[in-house]
């Protein structure tokens, strides 16, 4: 309803209003104007804008003054809760849920009214909190990584949760198994299944009504393999989650849930065996860590920034950055200082081209780590760097640690060395004077945006599934397996 329209909605009303309280009928006003009860009862209900020549005709038979009709304020509470109701009830938010309108009556209580109407704002301000402009997300982003940050990124309920479960589906010892993983869901109610028509937006679907998780037949682009998947998904039963009501608490059960994949794939007590070992033998490296558990390089880099603060004593940041330079993922708790915006956000910020993270792309040969030490305005970290390839382009996987804990490391001999002093633009961001001079009125570049980062976020309870697709497929896949 525009702004015309709700002031034709005041109007009427406040007819109704002056007409009731001067004990008149619509038969004796609509006699005394010259015009039928049915075209004055849609002037009151605000279906027909009336003429100002009828109005001063209304106002003269109910005695008041033209004024008193076209003042745009409701003449009372419980008008002004009708004309709030009718706008909310032709609201694109209320329509697209299919629900019937509520007509008030003469005998509708004032406080009925004042209920329903106190719906409506909620149902709009939850629908407000579910979408996120991008400023939002990445302030959201921000604070979650910092809530982290300060628990060295460690968390002890959801690692002993993820440890009773793993236990309980026989696992003994090595990589959790894909069976093992499928004892696990069976235990919680669930069926795991692969089908092929999975919708493009989601990366799996739990059936709550049938008990039934879908997944895709085989591991999408990028590491994230069937366990992972399936053990994210029966992270959200295991952590008992609700529905999400804003971006926030969106992300904020991303992370547990990929915790709690994390904890399962590599439980707390055999990983931290694993790694105290290492640490005696002055042999940490992420490359064991990630064969002796059989997952990615980036989940043992993140498994390993989970416990190696609360357990080992050392801190420590990880960095997961794009061939343009870009930062995708980060943590620190070792005080390397990462880019950020005006937000306080990471994501998209650009790494200093002295770090690993960026000069390993240089490197010819991909396959093996980059060790590296590079100085900078903290102090100096050493770094091991991987390169990997994903359908979206290379990437490098980064783990570092100052310098005095580089002695528990495999790789702290290298020779390999650089100093960065960003954000000081002179390291590496200020162009060569010469080139500069040569080149500034003769070139135009068009930058390649981060569009993950920068574009608008979809609305919803969760952010970027289609929910026509989603149901379409729950439907279709609702019936008796084999069918």
């Amino acid at each position: 309803m525009d702004a015309d329209a709700a002031d034709i909605a005041t109007i009427g009303h406040r007819i109704r209003h002056f007409r009731t309280a001067s004990g008149l009928t619509l038969e004796q006003v609509s006699s005394r104007v010259g015009m039928s009860q049915s075209q004055l009862s849609m002037i009151e209900n605000g279906k027909r804008e009336p003429k100002l020549t009828t109005l001063q005709s209304i106002a003269t038979a109910i005695g008041v003054d033209l004024a008193s009709l076209l003042i745009a304020e409701p003449p009372d509470e419980r008008t002004a809760y009708e004309i709030e109701l009718g706008k909310a009830q032709k609201s694109p938010l209320y329509t697209t849920l299919g629900l019937p309108s509520v007509r008030p009556t003469k005998g509708t209580p004032t406080d009925t009214l004042a209920a329903l109407v106190g719906l409506h704002r909620e149902l709009a301000r939850q629908a407000s909190k579910a979408i996120a402009t991008p400023e939002e997300a990445r302030r959201a982003n921000t604070e979650l990584r910092e809530w982290m940050r300060g628990q060295d990124n460690y968390l002890p309920e959801i690692e002993r949760l993820a440890e009773e479960h793993v236990k309980a589906s026989g696992h003994l010892s090595g990589a959790l198994t894909h069976r093992e993983v499928s004892v696990m869901a069976k235990r919680l109610g669930f069926q795991l299944i692969y089908v092929d028509d999975l919708p493009n937006s989601t990366r799996s679907i739990t059936d709550l009504e049938n008990g039934r998780i879908y997944l895709p037949p085989a591991s999408i682009p990028g590491g994230h393999g069937l366990r992972s998947m399936a053990l994210q998904a029966l992270a959200h039963r295991v952590l008992r989650h609700e529905r999400p009501t804003s971006y926030a608490e969106f992300l904020r059960q991303r992370i547990e849930i990929n915790y709690f994949a994390a904890c399962c794939l590599m439980p707390e007590s055999a990983a931290v065996a694993f790694l105290q070992t290492a640490k005696k033998e002055k042999d940490l490296a992420v490359e064991d860590f990630r064969d002796a558990f059989g997952v990615t390089h980036e989940t043992a880099s993140l498994r390993l920034s989970n416990l190696i603060t609360a357990h080992l004593g050392i801190s420590m940041h990880f960095l997961r950055v794009g061939e343009d330079g870009a930062l995708y993922k980060g943590y620190e708790n070792d005080g390397l200082p990462l880019p950020t915006d005006v937000t306080g956000a990471i994501e998209g910020q650009l790494v200093c081209a002295k770090w690993s993270a960026r000069s390993a792309f240089a490197q010819t040969n991909r396959t093996t780590e980059l060790y590296q030490y590079t100085d900078t305005p903290a102090g100096t970290y050493w770094c091991a760097t991987q390169t990997g390839r994903a359908d979206a382009g290379s990437f490098t996987i980064t783990i570092g640690v100052p310098f005095a804990d580089a002695k528990w490391f495999r790789g702290r001999e290298t020779t390999v060395r650089a100093v960065s002093t960003c954000p000081d633009p002179a390291c590496c961001r200020t162009p060569d004077a010469s080139l500069e001079s040569t080149w500034s009125d003769r070139s135009w570049p068009s930058a390649r945006l981060h569009a993950h980062i920068l574009s608008p976020l979809p609305t919803g309870a969760f952010p970027g599934v289609d929910d026509t697709e989603l149901y379409a497929f729950l439907d279709a896949h609702s019936g008796p397996l084999g069918e």
